[in-house]
């Protein structure tokens, strides 16, 4: 990965009389744009990954391999790598899929349980060494999640109720006096099948790349300040190292809420798509 101080924002002035490009580059968007690999020997193309590309499969691969070896020869007394890869599957059981649905959610038990660590590795990979970002940073990968997410409980919906109840059960609440339907109707319309996957693709998106950020600018300063910066003014690393850390420890809280938040708003939609009364 590049140096990190050329990625960071303009924290001090260059000194006067600095030459141009000297000092602190201000962080980009670009951090989310890097350039796709082998450019250089097979041109521009739509199908060459990016380095964030790659950190995606990566995770993805080794959490595909977590769970095959860990339920590969299942045993009725689980060794040490099938009791974690039933740890696992139970904490979403336990705190998503049994808190919010109940019985009638288990059978959405592999899509929820594959959101939950899917999402878990790609955020976490914002703090692992020689990546340094979140696979979830670049707009994509929310944005196909929340596709998934809402495909899923209007599916779900309309194969429990059928297309016309469960349009006048999201679009005609009961109770609701016929004249103000004309009000409550659009913003019902609006709420259930547009904001929702925008929500879901924000949420995830903002957080992670925030938190991107914030670990390149207080750590590309920390660089910086040790490094380039002359006399009193190197002491300034010593703070922004403490809050660069400050941010690891928060990332690593951030992380799995992520996927806890996303995972429990998929199970909330499902259960109220399939749920006969509101």
């Amino acid at each position: 990965m590049r140096n990190l101080a050329a990625a960071v924002g303009s924290l001090v002035p260059m000194a006067e009389g600095e030459g141009e490009g000297e000092g602190y580059s201000p962080p980009t968007i670009n951090e989310f744009f890097p350039p796709q690999l082998g450019e250089s020997l097979i041109g521009e193309t739509w199908w060459a990954p990016t380095r964030i590309n790659l950190i995606g499969l990566f995770m993805a691969g080794v959490l595909a391999l977590f769970f095959v070896m860990a339920f590969k020869k299942p045993q009725l007394v689980p060794a040490k790598l099938q009791n974690l890869g039933e740890l696992a599957v139970d904490l979403v059981y336990v705190n998503i899929i049994d808190e919010v649905m109940g019985e009638k959610g288990r059978r959405f038990a592999p899509l929820l349980v594959t959101l939950f660590w899917m999402i878990l590795a790609f955020n976490i990979t914002g703090i692992i060494p020689m990546m340094h970002i979140a696979a979830t940073a670049v707009i994509g990968v929310p944005l196909v999640l929340a596709t998934i997410s809402y495909l899923t409980f209007n599916w779900a919906g309309i194969k429990e109720n059928g297309v016309g109840p469960y349009l006048r059960m999201n679009l005609f609440p009961p109770g609701v006096p016929k004249p103000i339907y004309i009000l409550v109707t659009p913003i019902e319309f609006i709420s259930t099948f547009i904001l929702r996957p925008v929500t879901l693709t924000i949420r995830l998106l903002a957080n992670m790349m925030a938190g991107h950020l914030l670990l390149v600018l207080f750590f590309g300063a920390t660089s910086y300040f040790l490094f380039e910066a002359e006399g009193l003014m190197k002491a300034v690393a010593v703070p922004s190292f403490a809050m660069g850390f400050a941010f690891v420890c928060f990332e690593l809280i951030v992380a799995p809420l992520q996927a806890y938040i996303f995972a429990l708003l998929t199970a909330v939609y499902i259960d109220g798509a399939t749920s006969h009364e509101h």
